[in-house]
């Protein structure tokens, strides 16, 4: 096993799309960790000093090529196929910098009839005691976290939109996923093809005004491959829960994605009935908005891992509209 180091520099960042035709930046094994660094803030969201001495100069050189998002990456990891499962292990979430930014746009977020305005917050982050400090006077805990992270998605798509999450990650902006969590991701690509980007330092689940409290960090990974998984969705785990993500333009069905995923899981896994599974998700498993404003809004399922049975041998089979 190595350790490697990505920068972001500007033939490191991809400013805009996922696209599984972008050329991996880094080679790696299995087994392998890497540090990689991240930039968050296009032009206008830049405060005049406090810089990073590498942002404006990747913004110069990135052709923006849809979303907002600054994505470093892609890592290739060796021996990854379609129908794998790529597990990021977050080792470390660090800060880079000592602010960070919140915006609303006119036309979005949650309620965007109610503020039809734009407005941008730059915040300073106390790093020493963890804090945000907010304008009207309030202290904010920081939980850093990554909110636009996985793998290339199906080369058919083309270049995807970063503000879009899909079955490839992207950008979940899903609070849970801080240091001590992994993720399973399904693999669409030889290599994988892992980026990550958009670093929040402090969110509540929803998002509700378009974004968190956006900041430049610093993230340590560990990747595993888990051959022919073949996942529908991305999935999680930390010390504490399972973590199932389901993710459409209609919350309600995101809300039934995510349970569906959840009830998979349990079946797969620990060999429950459907039915079982089902009724343990209602009596113990919450359904948590992950977010309101990324065009597929976003629903997660946290199963507490306490009230997971013995695994036990056999299946009693998935319901065939859980399947997906």
């Amino acid at each position: 096993m190595k350790h490697h180091y990505l920068p972001s520099l500007a033939e490191t960042v991809c400013w805009g799309s996922w696209d599984a035709s972008r050329a991996p930046v880094l080679r790696i094994q299995p087994g392998d960790t890497v540090t990689i660094d991240t930039l968050s803030g296009e032009p206008e969201d830049l405060p005049d000093d406090g810089l990073l001495p590498e942002h404006r100069s990747v913004l110069a050189a990135s052709p923006k090529q849809g979303g907002p998002h600054l994505l470093t990456g892609p890592v290739w990891i060796e021996g990854a196929e379609p129908g794998d499962a790529l597990k990021v292990h977050i080792l470390s979430v660090q800060l880079r910098q000592a602010w960070g930014w919140n915006l609303i746009k006119q036309g979005r977020g949650t309620l965007p009839q109610d503020f039809p305005l734009t407005r941008r917050l730059h915040i300073p982050l106390d790093r020493e005691r963890g804090l945000a400090l907010m304008p009207w006077g309030s202290h904010v805990p920081l939980s850093p976290f990554f909110g636009n992270f996985g793998v290339a998605p199906a080369p058919e798509l083309g270049a995807v939109n970063s503000m879009i999450p899909m079955a490839h990650g992207g950008n979940m902006d899903n609070r849970d996923l801080v240091a001590g969590t992994s993720v399973n991701f399904p693999v669409f690509n030889p290599g994988a093809l892992f980026s990550v980007g958009d670093g929040h330092v402090a969110q509540g689940h929803g998002e509700v005004c378009l974004t968190a409290i956006q900041t430049s960090l610093r993230g340590t990974f560990r990747f595993e491959l888990i051959k022919a998984a073949h996942l529908d969705m991305p999935r999680a785990e930390s010390p504490t829960h399972w973590i199932s993500m389901g993710l459409h333009k209609d919350l309600n069905e995101a809300a039934r994605q995510a349970l569906r995923q959840m009830i998979c899981w349990l079946v797969q896994e620990r060999g429950m009935e459907a039915a079982d599974a089902y009724s343990l998700c209602s009596v113990a498993a919450d359904l948590h908005i992950t977010q309101t404003v990324d065009i597929n809004q976003g629903v997660h399922c946290a199963l507490p891992k306490i009230t997971l049975p013995p695994r036990r041998q056999g299946s009693g089979g998935v319901h065939p509209s859980f399947a997906n």
